[in-house]
């Protein structure tokens, strides 16, 4: 996916403006903030799980290597493979060499960020191979040719409108003569369109969400069951991750399978939690005959060994962006990469460069709801400050930021010449209050009431309130 993230700015006041996205991202609230709130308040020991999860993963990014070599070698003993990609490249590479091995014509995808990361689609559509994405939300996105807004719920910009005219786009109308009136209507057209797909293809690629050293275990979390189908189908099973999935064993991975579901859905545990360990046996029924584990890294060492390593702890629950004020009013495209909200915000410029991505790190109110919310105790405020710097230190802001940020230096550091002149500034904001109550048209301030209101400053500064406040004690 080619990443647009320089263009931040842009993307986000587009999307301000698009009446359509904002009705969509309206279901945010209720769809995910108000289940998980519920979910978590019938969850006991909540905050000893966070503190246990966040001890699992801080012990095993600190041997991650010997985690990852242990995996690999229950994989195998498993009857099943591990490839290692340095490189998004790689990892296409990798995995198209895979299918043709296998003699591929068709796959089948069940959802995966790391396959997004890496632009897998665009590489396997290359090769001649014909692949369809099975999550209903990615294969909506599909058919629009559009990336995901949301790592949970690919198509969470979209109208139910909007789908069905998809539907009637791409769909056989003969075939499949429904009015798509309603959300069963859609789903049931899409089961069926999928259906002999599942059947005919040749290779099944999936994600997952963790990695069991000790046994050699995948597991993958899906609400539709379509990644069981995807896995279990083809005579060949393709996982692609990234190597910080791993975790010791079984018990750690329960723990965090308790947080992940109450934390991205408010469920109690995701309808399909499903164990892949190695190729089909012997004795048993179905299963793939090949089974590959694609480990990614794509930059992921390079966190390990910096201050960004508390980003590898995320379990991509897409908590930080349902609570987020700024996702939630411009949605997952402005960010314009693979990673939207506060992690975005944190991932893009770490893997795809601060150069290519510098809005993002401004992209936050530094409310800190994010990091309140993290089950897995990312403090990503400071990640993001983190970044700030580094792209000032770096002079990727605009001149104008530039000179912006020396000005107010330069009152900072004088205070009573800032006294001075916040009184000031707080008498000619209040000549701009429309209706005494808040200020709609600000010059020179436009990029901030374009789409929202200003407050009526205080008739006083903070400090001088402060000062009457203790001439009032005595």
């Amino acid at each position: 996916m080619k990443s647009t993230s320089q263009n931040f700015n842009h993307n986000a006041h587009r999307a301000l403006h698009n009446a359509t996205l904002q009705t969509a991202l309206l279901r945010i609230k209720p769809g995910f903030v108000d289940h998980r709130r519920h979910a978590l308040e019938h969850l006991a020991d909540s905050d000893e799980l966070r503190v246990r999860a966040k001890s699992i993963k801080e012990q095993t990014l600190a041997r991650l290597d010997e985690y990852l070599v242990e995996f690999e070698k229950n994989v195998t003993a498993n009857g099943g493979h591990v490839h290692w990609a340095q490189t998004a490249e790689q990892a296409n590479e990798i995995i198209v060499e895979l299918c043709g091995k296998a003699n591929a014509h068709s796959v089948i995808k069940g959802k995966s960020m790391v396959g997004e990361e890496t632009g897998l689609n665009d590489a396997l559509e290359a090769a001649g191979l014909d692949t369809i994405e099975t999550d209903l939300g990615e294969y909506i996105i599909q058919l629009a040719k559009e990336p995901p807004s949301h790592i949970i719920a690919p198509a969470i910009h979209k109208t139910r409108g909007q789908i069905a005219e998809l539907f009637r786009k791409f769909h056989d109308r003969q075939q499949y003569p429904s009015a798509l009136e309603s959300v069963a209507d859609i789903v049931n057209e899409a089961r069926a369109v999928l259906r002999q797909r599942y059947l005919s293809a040749d290779v099944g690629i999936t994600g997952a969400n963790f990695l069991v050293a000790d046994t050699g275990t995948t597991v993958l979390v899906t609400n539709e069951g379509n990644g069981d189908l995807c896995s279990s189908l083809p005579d060949t099973h393709i996982i692609v991750t990234g190597i910080e999935k791993v975790v010791p064993t079984l018990n750690d991975a329960s723990v965090l399978l308790r947080l992940l579901a109450r934390n991205a859905t408010g469920q109690d545990i995701t309808a399909y939690t499903s164990f892949f360990t190695g190729s089909r046996r012997k004795d048993d029924k179905d299963g793939p005959k090949n089974f590959h584990v694609v480990l990614v890294d794509n930059g992921r060492s390079d966190m390990l060994n910096n201050e960004y390593r508390d980003m590898l702890r995320c379990i991509r629950c897409g908590a930080c962006m349902n609570h987020c004020p700024v996702y939630s009013a411009v949605g997952g495209h402005a960010y314009g990469w693979v990673y939207p909200g506060p992690m975005g915000s944190v991932l893009t410029p770490l893997m795809s460069g601060l150069e290519k991505s510098t809005p993002l790190p401004n992209a936050s109110t530094f409310c800190g709801r994010c990091a309140e919310v993290c089950p897995m105790s990312i403090p990503l405020p400071k990640l993001l400050r983190q970044l700030r710097n580094d792209a000032h230190d770096q002079h990727l802001e605009s001149f104008t930021a530039r000179m912006g940020l020396s000005l107010w230096a330069a009152f900072a550091r004088r205070p009573s010449l800032y006294r001075v002149f916040s009184r000031w500034g707080l008498r000619v904001l209040r000549l701009f209050s429309a209706d005494g109550q808040r200020i709609r048209d600000l010059p020179f301030g436009g990029g901030w009431t374009d789409s929202r209101d200003l407050p009526k400053p205080a008739g006083k500064t903070f400090m001088q309130q402060w000062l009457n406040r203790n001439d009032r004690d005595e």
